[in-house]
């Protein structure tokens, strides 16, 4: 029913009867989006990165006010069901591994890095146990970022859309799991079912496997 841009005013007059609001973004204004969609009165349904731990927590305070009562907003790293079962599979499988490592790739005009899908996958492996690296000297960072003791490892490439690589390996043997979204269409069943699913789930709910039964 509404479409808006940069410099569009995020109210009700001009969100136009909507109930639920979809917010594809960048990390520097989508909090700020989120907060203004829940003061016009609408569900929100994020698919943009670069959240943290404090600001989940700003959001989860103002769905705890009044005027918010009974609104909900869903945060999901990736809308690809292909991804979102990865990120599930590698949680699963982790506890069985000595050594797992996470490769992200996607176009170079992402804003971040690492990606939203990568970070969150990196922390459903490390809830398993902390991971054992003799490495003691980096100083240009070859080993990738950190994430909760797990390395992400970021390519930015021409040609490339989304892409993860989870690489898990024990004495002997290795599993990799890895999620290709080669067209933005691949994130479109997922917007969809959490468009028609995010008023039933009242509060913040992070990631789409929420919804999935997984």
């Amino acid at each position: 029913v509404a479409r808006l841009d940069v410099g569009d005013t995020l109210d009700a007059e001009h969100l136009a009867g909507a109930d639920v609001a979809v917010d594809f973004t960048v990390p520097s204004v989508t909090e700020a989006n989120v907060h203004a969609l829940l003061d016009a009165g609408v569900d929100v349904v994020v698919g943009t990165t670069g959240w943290t731990e404090e600001s989940y927590g700003r959001i989860r305070e103002h769905l705890a006010r009044p005027e918010a009562a009974g609104r909900s907003v869903l945060i999901a790293p990736n809308f690809a069901l292909s991804a979102v079962l990865a990120m599930s599979f590698a949680a699963k499988a982790a506890p069985y591994f000595e050594s797992a490592e996470v490769i992200e790739l996607h176009h170079p005009n992402k804003v971040d890095a690492p990606s939203g899908t990568a970070v969150a996958t990196a922390q459903g492996i490390a809830r398993s146990e902390e991971r054992f690296s003799a490495t003691q000297t980096d100083p240009d960072g070859a080993r990738g970022a950190v994430v909760d003791g797990v390395h992400v490892h970021a390519v930015r490439l021409r040609g490339l859309t989304a892409h993860e690589e989870v690489v898990l390996g024990n004495p002997g043997e290795q599993l990799t799991i890895r999620t290709d979204s080669f067209d933005r269409a691949s994130f479109m069943p997922g917007v969809v079912l959490a468009v028609r699913q995010v008023s039933s789930h009242p509060g913040l709910t992070i990631g789409l496997d929420a919804l999935l039964d997984l």
